[in-house]
């Protein structure tokens, strides 16, 4: 399939190999920090099966990176699924499909800035003895304040370009996966030499997803799972500025989601033999420590002088995500001004550091604005906001994944291999996408869904959720004024995959 002449839109190129690519993909995920709140949740809705939920969420998560691994190799564009579903389904739906990327990642952003200053000061209470300390991430200003700073800091790195971004995920990445080996190895020590309270033998009957009790909490327990695999799609945000851009994101994207599965079920298999699934003390399925499993694990685990290394790494999985989480959200947003479906001033490449500055510049502020306006209105607000983060990710993934069936819809016949990656794998991981979607979306009609709270008697999680997305479709249409030449398909066509601003 010719895809015409692609030419830079000024980023760095060639900047980042495959392992850099692949270090980023697993670090906007944030292995730790989604393993440390996501443990007790899951085995809350379908206990002792939690391994095989983790499966059954990277099955999704692998068939729209084969479509997005497939899009790639065509269009190496940093707009990656606005870019790809323009292409395929038109400038509004390309345009809506971009908005959901970009407010689904200022949602992420402000709230691993909220989770980095929590454990920020959880830490230092660690290392100083004293609960006063600890206390301070309770004071609501103090909170908000560290929380911007994390911002800032993370924005100066992300501006400063690939160079700087890549050389601090490999430290906190390294770091991340260290501690979760040492993990992973005394809990399986220590289950397996007895006399624990509450630990349990391994059984193969953990990896089988039909034997869960019902299917609403197969459904509960896939969404956590859904939403622990996202983010290894920053992988291909940065395909202009990788060394072989047509198929080394593709292949970093493959083994970011390898690294990722296998840790996650290693670390849940290693957290269930050790602790059990038990509703009390270090039980997996205490309520009191659902929201973060380590804290609870980590001196009965690796001891008291060594468990303070928990608490290191949830900090640096959540510090090393702020940073790379910037990455895609920016390089859309330059290839959205770029396409002319945005103010042409967000196309704007830095000429020293060869980075979206002013699109980075953005984000930045766009979540410390969200993050400080929601904590303040009200804290069921910032919570059914972070609840409503999964529809946005099912919408624009299973999106991407129909659009890659439809542009290849030509080379579907020409072999096995592209029938089956082209077309049967990513429309069947867009279907379960968007069957996710459809159930998120009728649970959360229920007041009861996130943190109880309604308007009119219909859930908050439910009306930010649409909310967000009206909110998309009515700044599309305003920019329907501003730009109409996009809208009317002449600027981004299946044709001229790589049309750009000349520096």
């Amino acid at each position: 399939m010719s895809v015409g002449k692609r030419r830079a839109k000024g980023l760095s190129g060639n900047s980042v190999g495959l392992l850099g690519s692949a270090v980023i993909g697993i670090s906007t995920v944030a292995p730790v920090y989604c393993l440390t709140s996501t443990l007790g949740p899951t085995v809350g809705q379908v206990g002792v099966q939690m391994p095989a939920v983790f499966l059954a969420g990277f099955l999704p998560m692998l068939l729209v990176a084969f479509a997005y691994r497939e899009l790639n190799k065509a269009v190496p564009d940093c707009g990656t699924s606005f870019t790809w579903t323009v292409q395929a389904f038109g400038p509004r739906v390309g345009w809506m499909c971009g908005w959901g990327l970009v407010i689904a990642t200022i949602i992420v952003l402000s709230n691993l800035a909220g989770v980095a200053t929590s454990f920020f000061y959880l830490l230092l209470g660690e290392l100083t003895g004293s609960d006063a300390v600890s206390a301070l991430d309770g004071d609501r200003t103090v909170h908000v304040l560290t929380c911007l700073a994390f911002i800032a800091v993370a924005t100066a790195v992300s501006y400063r370009g690939m160079t700087a971004t890549k050389g601090v995920q490999y430290a906190l990445v390294g770091l991340q996966l260290a501690v979760l080996v040492l993990f992973v190895v005394m809990a399986v020590t220590k289950a397996r030499s007895g006399g624990l309270p509450g630990s349990i033998g391994f059984s193969f009957s953990w990896l089988n997803p039909f034997g869960v009790q019902s299917f609403a909490a197969f459904t509960a327990g896939l969404s956590l799972s859904i939403f622990m695999y996202w983010g290894w799609d920053a992988c291909l945000t940065v395909n202009e500025e990788t060394q072989g851009s047509e198929k080394t994101p593709g292949r970093a994207a493959l083994i970011a989601m390898v690294v990722l599965v296998g840790s996650y079920l290693l670390t849940a298999v290693g957290a269930q033999m050790f602790a059990g699934v038990g509703d009390r003390g270090t039980g997996l399925g205490n309520p009191d420590t659902a929201d973060n499993v380590f804290a609870a694990l980590a001196d009965p685990v690796l001891g008291s002088t060594l468990g303070v290394l928990l608490f290191v790494a949830v900090l640096a999985s959540a510090a090393a995500s702020l940073q790379t989480t910037f990455l895609p959200v920016a390089r859309t947003v330059l290839a959205m001004s770029t396409y002319q479906a945005l103010p042409p001033s967000f196309a704007r490449v830095h000429p020293r550091f060869k980075s979206p500055g002013r699109a980075t510049v953005a984000a930045g502020v766009a979540t410390g604005v969200f993050y400080a306006v929601m904590s303040f209105l009200s804290e069921n607000v910032l919570i059914d906001t972070i609840y409503a983060l999964g529809l946005m990710i099912c919408f624009y993934y299973s999106i991407t994944a129909f659009a890659c069936a439809w542009y290849f819809r030509g080379d579907l016949r020409r072999s096995v291999r592209d029938a089956l990656f082209k077309g049967v794998f990513p429309v069947l991981g867009g279907v379960l996408l968007a069957a996710v979607f459809c159930k998120t979306l009728y649970d959360m009609w229920n007041p009861a869904y996130g943190s109880g709270s309604s308007v009119l008697g219909v859930g908050s999680v439910f009306v930010i959720g649409v909310g967000l997305l009206v909110v998309g479709a009515v700044l599309m249409l305003l920019m329907q004024r501003r730009s109409p030449a996009f809208f009317r398909g002449e600027v981004l066509t299946r044709s001229t995959p790589a049309l750009v601003v000349e520096d």
